[in-house]
């Protein structure tokens, strides 16, 4: 959708915003962008998508998020900048089919391995895009860390077990890029990979990618 929706002052910045309508700025090929867009195709969300280009128009994209990233969510006068705020907070907010585990000690749970999972393998994806030692080193450890958590998915179905949930969904993205970010996974990681493509399989993982980003798969 490439028109703005009308604009509307949320505390003290101008943020572009169709009066109740849901507003996802999203980049094309971001898989922070593809977490957020999963959850809200999963849940059969309607709202509002825009692409936004982060290296063309900083200025008008800083209007958006002041830190000048997707994804950003817009809705009922919040303005929301991380991806698993925005997906914890939909889930929240529209409950079905629920993402996050009901008891209170299960989401903690939930929490905590979605920072591990930050720390240790999404904080190196921008380091993948660029061709120097720091790229390599980011292949070598998201690959080791993928690799021990193959493991796993011998013996259950998703991250929590049996049930689909916000981990997968996070996750997802980084599996689909593999091939685009030249990480090759040994044939220890099988079952990570048979893993993956129950999650590919869902609706909502397929209606959230973009054209771009069905091209980055073999």
């Amino acid at each position: 959708m490439n028109a703005h929706p009308v604009r509307k002052v949320v505390g003290d910045v101008d943020y572009p915003l169709g009066k109740n309508t849901m507003t996802l700025y999203s980049g094309t090929t971001c898989p922070f962008s593809h977490h957020c867009r999963f959850v809200l195709f999963e849940k059969q969300m309607d709202f509002q998508l825009i692409d936004v280009d982060l290296l063309t128009n900083s200025e008008e994209n800083s209007i958006v998020n002041p830190y000048n990233s997707v994804p950003v969510l817009v809705y009922s006068g919040l303005v929301l900048h991380d991806a698993n705020i925005i997906g914890e907070y939909l889930d929240e907010r529209f409950p079905h089919p629920q993402l996050m585990p009901p008891d209170l000690q299960s989401r903690a749970r939930v929490r905590q391995m979605l920072f591990t999972m930050n720390q240790e393998m999404f904080s190196h994806i921008d380091a993948l895009e660029k061709s120097t030692k720091a790229a390599d080193k980011a292949r070598a450890t998201i690959r080791d860390r993928l690799t021990h958590l193959s493991g796993i998915f011998s013996k259950q179905k998703y991250m929590l077990g049996a049930e689909f949930s916000m981990l997968d969904v996070a996750l997802a993205p980084l599996l689909w890029r593999l091939d685009h970010y030249g990480i090759d996974l040994q044939k220890s990681a099988a079952p990570l990979m048979k893993y993956a493509n129950r999650v590919f399989s869902h609706q909502g993982f397929i209606d959230a990618l973009t054209p771009a980003e069905k091209l980055m798969r073999r």
